[in-house]
């Protein structure tokens, strides 16, 4: 769900960086106040799993690709703020030395997988586990139901940055200047292979790794820094 250079307009580019600026400020003041001196490695390892599993992908649209990202595990570890920090430092990697998500497009992505999508799989996450044991079997299942939904959302937006810009940005005659691909084109087909395909493998690969820690480590799954 990566957005290349060249498939937003200058103005569109423009706007998802001034929103992501105050986003990122914030993010900072409130992962010092509230990450733990533990949970530091885990905010390290989270940047690197986020990278890691962004670069198995499949071109959907050009200019995109579909794929799942991570970001509301580390949501659920760390806490969405924390989050937001390191699958920004993930995308920023594979935007500068990878080339996959443009420079321009960056302030998009960030939007789109490191703000939106934690952010909502955090919270349907809190909302289903309320009031449950670290080591319940309804953790696992909401893992897995949060990751689909935050990755799903997350792909719902991409297409339709990808699809308003033939509308916002075309020559008098009206030739997209920017991205050719209308709404009716670019969010089904984003959100068609995110539901079918990806949002699969994002909820199977959350909800194993809650498992996981249920069984090793469950303190990583009780007190979530950022979450009040």
């Amino acid at each position: 769900m990566h957005i290349s250079d060249g498939y937003l307009g200058p103005p569109s580019s423009g706007f998802f960086y001034a929103v992501m600026l105050p986003i990122w400020a914030g993010a900072s003041r409130i992962v010092k106040k509230t990450l733990r001196v533990k949970q530091v490695p885990v905010l390290a390892i989270g940047a690197a799993f986020s990278f890691v599993i962004m670069m198995f992908n499949v071109p959907i649209i050009a200019g995109s690709t579909g794929h799942a990202v991570g970001g509301v595990l580390v949501a659920i570890l760390i806490g969405p703020w924390a989050a937001c920090i390191a699958v920004t430092i993930a995308l920023a990697i594979q935007a500068l030395l990878f080339g996959d998500g443009g420079i321009t497009a960056f302030g998009a992505n960030c939007f789109n997988m490191a703000f939106v999508m934690p952010f909502t799989g955090y919270y349907v996450y809190r909302a289903l586990t309320f009031k449950t044991s670290a080591d319940s079997n309804r953790r696992v299942f909401a893992a897995g139901i949060a990751g689909y939904i935050g990755l799903n959302v997350a792909a719902f937006l991409a297409g339709v940055e990808f699809g308003l810009q033939p509308l916002l940005h075309h020559t008098a005659t009206g030739q997209a200047l920017y991205c050719p691909y209308g709404l009716n084109a670019a969010v089904p087909t984003m959100v068609g292979e995110h539901l079918l395909i990806f949002g699969w493998v994002e909820a199977v690969i959350t909800a194993l790794v809650v498992r996981f820690l249920q069984k090793q480590d469950t303190e990583l799954l009780v007190n979530t820094s950022g979450g009040k």
